[in-house]
């Protein structure tokens, strides 16, 4: 894990998602979620693009093992919800490499496995009809979409209870530093009412109703 996704492991969706909120990143990912609300993911992406099956053929892929231990597999089938592209052994797979997680814009199936092997699955749901014969990779480490957010080779992925963030790697300095100020004022927030201040008094110090607006650069 390099420094900066070790960093962006730390903190929380919310968080994240704040930062990006002033900033101005549309990196909060819709209607996707963790198998399991114990699960949380951090890492770059290795993409993966899949359309419906044609008459020219083709299959769901053996890429698994491209992907470099600590990534995160991300695949996008179009959000369908009717033909998988993930499944136990994949999950077997990937947990064996030492993978940071799946995160899928549609389903899986076999989840039993990613909570056996506490694997970090993230998708629109689970059902148990095959991809196999009904989509095809046509594109790796290439541009691809997570509900209406357009994830690179090598940007940065956090997922947790709340759902996943995606942080540009261009700007994933600018993200980290922002999300670091914000969380270091909702700590002192969340100090201060323990002690017994006044929770308007605390947030109006620490200007909690605008850490997130938007900002000029």
């Amino acid at each position: 894990m390099d420094e900066v996704v070790k960093a962006f492991s730390g903190f929380s969706t919310p968080a994240v998602s704040d930062a990006l909120d002033r900033l101005g990143i549309p990196g909060q990912v819709a209607e996707i979620r963790p198998i399991d609300r114990r699960f949380h993911l951090a890492g770059r992406a290795f993409t993966v693009q899949y359309q419906p099956i044609d008459e020219a053929g083709g299959t769901v892929g053996d890429y698994i093992e491209e992907v470099a231990p600590g990534d995160v597999v991300v695949l996008d089938n179009g959000g369908r919800l009717d033909a998988t592209v993930w499944g136990d052994i994949l999950t077997l797979v990937a947990q064996r490499r030492g993978l940071g997680g799946t995160v899928i814009n549609g389903i899986c199936r076999d989840s039993d496995r990613a909570l056996e092997l506490e694997y970090p699955l993230f998708s629109k749901g689970s059902w148990m009809r095959t991809g196999k014969d009904r989509v095809k990779i046509v594109g790796r480490q290439v541009p691809v979409v997570l509900g209406t957010v357009r994830v690179r080779p090598g940007d940065v992925l956090i997922g947790d209870a709340d759902g996943v963030v995606v942080v540009p790697a261009e700007r994933e300095q600018e993200v980290l530093d922002v999300v670091t100020e914000i969380e270091h004022a909702e700590e002192v927030i969340r100090r201060e009412v323990e002690h017994g201040a006044s929770l308007r008094e605390a947030r109006t110090r620490l200007g909690y109703h605008t850490l997130q607006t938007r900002r000029e650069r």
